[in-house]
């Protein structure tokens, strides 16, 4: 059986990711993902060495042959999005892949096709296995690169005999976050002691109840406000969510990102001891 753990948060910069690349570190037989495929950037701290790489396609867009067309000029007025020009040219940074266009051609001049809209990668690295992804600039369907990212995973676990996948989701609560958790059998929030941090907390926590998913807490740089860090255990104790772990603001996190190294790598500073401790707790939730 594999076992799926997804870390996630309602916001950005909560450091997620720094918990996560631990993770892939502390693990002995893991698969990593990295699914903020908007932004993705485990990659610049366990340094992969690709060894396949994958096209992804996303929303079709429209494609006029200029052949068939007589230039009438129905494709142009039907549609809403101003991606075709007086010439019949498609805009293809505008086309949203509605195929109105494609329905009101009389001279079926119209064909939608597919665009290229980034790239999903296999990689070794010094801890394993990874999956990764690169969506272009303005690109959309974040969720179904996301789905190509986890389906590739579990393809290399599957193929390595690896138990587990560890996933570094993005922040938030769209449609890359829900695919990014749909299924997993834990979700690890990490969140800061900050309002922001709090609302989005419980923003996250509801989408991951909605999928009956078991919850985690993890509070980050939680004494740069006690106040708030009590706040936010007291919320977890009256909605039933176990707190994995508490992590002090230190600056061994920043000097291990700027060494390209995890957290744990680093050193055996009390960090990293905490972090392991978490580690542990969430191993021991899923096994």
């Amino acid at each position: 059986m594999v076992f799926q753990i997804t870390v996630i948060s309602g916001k950005g910069g909560t450091g997620k990711t720094t918990v996560t690349s631990s993770f892939a570190a502390l693990a002995d037989d893991a698969v990593v993902a990295d699914c903020d495929v908007d932004a993705a950037d485990m990659h610049l701290i366990l340094s992969p060495d690709t060894f396949e790489t994958n096209d992804f396609y996303g929303l079709k867009v429209a494609h006029i042959n200029k052949e068939l067309c007589t230039n009438c000029g129905l494709c142009a007025d039907h549609c809403r999005f101003d991606a075709i020009d007086p010439h019949n040219v498609v805009d293809t940074f505008k086309c949203e892949g509605c195929a109105v266009c494609e329905y009101i051609c009389p001279e079926d001049a119209v064909q939608m096709i597919d665009k290229k809209a980034g790239e999903y990668y296999c990689s070794n690295t010094r801890f394993g296995p990874m999956v990764h992804a690169k969506l272009g600039i303005g690109e959309e369907a974040s969720g179904k690169l996301v789905s190509c990212v986890r389906r590739r995973a579990s393809g290399l676990a599957e193929e390595n005999g690896k138990d587990m996948i560890i996933i570094d989701g993005p922040p938030g609560t769209g449609c890359s976050v829900i695919a990014a958790i749909t299924g997993v059998d834990l979700v690890l929030i990490v969140t800061e002691p900050t309002i922001s941090g709090i609302h989005d907390l419980e923003r996250v926590v509801s989408v991951a109840r909605h999928f009956n998913i078991d919850v985690m807490v993890c509070i980050n740089k939680y004494d740069i406000n006690s106040e708030l860090s009590d706040s936010i255990t007291e919320y977890c104790k009256k909605n039933g969510i176990s707190i994995a772990g508490k992590i002090p603001y230190d600056k061994v996190t920043v000097e291990a990102m700027v060494e390209g190294k995890t957290v744990v790598e680093y050193s055996d500073h009390k960090l990293s001891s905490q972090i392991r401790s978490i580690w542990d707790e969430v191993v021991s939730s899923v096994k």
